[in-house]
């Protein structure tokens, strides 16, 4: 008789292909180990609304998908990590995932992006976009165009804000698993009037505090002109970087020259993303006295 591990939480990945479902993989047992946290791999099959979703399944489903899925899920278990898996009918790929966030009462969800150009209107990419406006539950969007080499070392760019707590965390966890260093990175722009240098030092002891089981944490402040710049040469020395996404969030069209989104398009290596849930609205708070 088999027995139950008990888990803290669920994991939601949401997989399109061998190739995206493999290279969210190591970074989806990195964090459900270190979380105790259950994976669910999540394949949504876009349905047309000329077809039934009935019909969608019979007629759209490919066996290479349930196969997919199969010999993953078996790769998960080899790892001693709880895992299984689903096939959500939507219509409409955001539709199904932050569906399934719901359904499932997900803690976390780890996306793949190719990282691809921007377009008018679209950051990241349109599910992308839309699942970071609207999960009910914190986010990683892991680049994907290359594949996560053997992990030595994790750069962990750091502001302040909420979620870089959260990237610092992710950091911690990937790097826990894989006996790795960490840096932690503060870049204070030259002309910044409303940071200093000694604000800088207490973010980075503050994130540091959440590192106290990983065997190396460095700490780096520096001061430039060109903060993603800096950080993207940076990234050249480590073999993951985890950033937070930035102030105000990295999803509107005005923010495309944000940090975050910079860093996680040019930085060398594999990259992701963190989004850390509100469940409080911004413009709510500022109501609070």
């Amino acid at each position: 008789m088999t027995t139950e591990i008990e888990t803290d939480g669920l994991l939601l990945v949401p997989v399109a292909n061998d190739e995206t479902a493999s290279r969210q993989l190591e970074t989806a047992v990195d964090v459900a180990r270190d979380r105790s946290y259950r994976i669910r791999l999540l394949y949504v099959l876009d349905v047309p609304p000329q077809l039934s979703l009935v019909d969608g399944r019979r007629y759209l489903l490919e066996d290479d998908t349930e196969r997919m899925l199969a010999d993953a899920v078996t790769e998960i278990e080899t790892r001693g990590i709880p895992v299984d898996s689903r096939i959500r009918l939507a219509r409409g790929i955001t539709t199904g995932i932050t569906g399934a966030i719901e359904s499932y009462d997900a803690d976390a969800v780890l996306m793949g992006w190719r990282g691809r150009p921007p377009r008018q209107n679209v950051v990241l990419g349109t599910h992308l976009d839309r699942v970071l406006r609207g999960a009910a539950c914190d986010v990683l969007v892991e680049r994907i165009k290359t594949p996560r080499p053997d992990v030595d070392s994790v750069l962990v760019p750091v502001v302040g804000g909420p979620h870089d707590e959260f990237a610092t965390e992710t950091g911690g966890a990937i790097a826990r698993r894989r006996n790795a260093d960490v840096t932690l990175l503060y870049v204070n722009q030259s002309d910044n009037p409303d940071r200093s240098l000694s604000e800088g030092e207490s973010v980075l002891l503050d994130r540091s505090s959440l590192l106290e089981d990983v065997d190396s944490v460095e700490r780096k402040l520096l001061e430039a002109d060109d903060v993603a710049g800096t950080i993207t040469d940076w990234t050249t020395e480590h073999d993951v970087t985890v950033v937070g996404v930035s102030r105000g969030g990295l999803i509107q069209r005005k923010l495309l020259g944000t940090i975050s989104e910079a860093v996680g398009r040019h930085a060398a290596g594999s990259v992701i993303l963190a989004k850390r849930h509100d469940p409080v609205p911004s413009r709510l708070k500022r109501l609070v006295p």
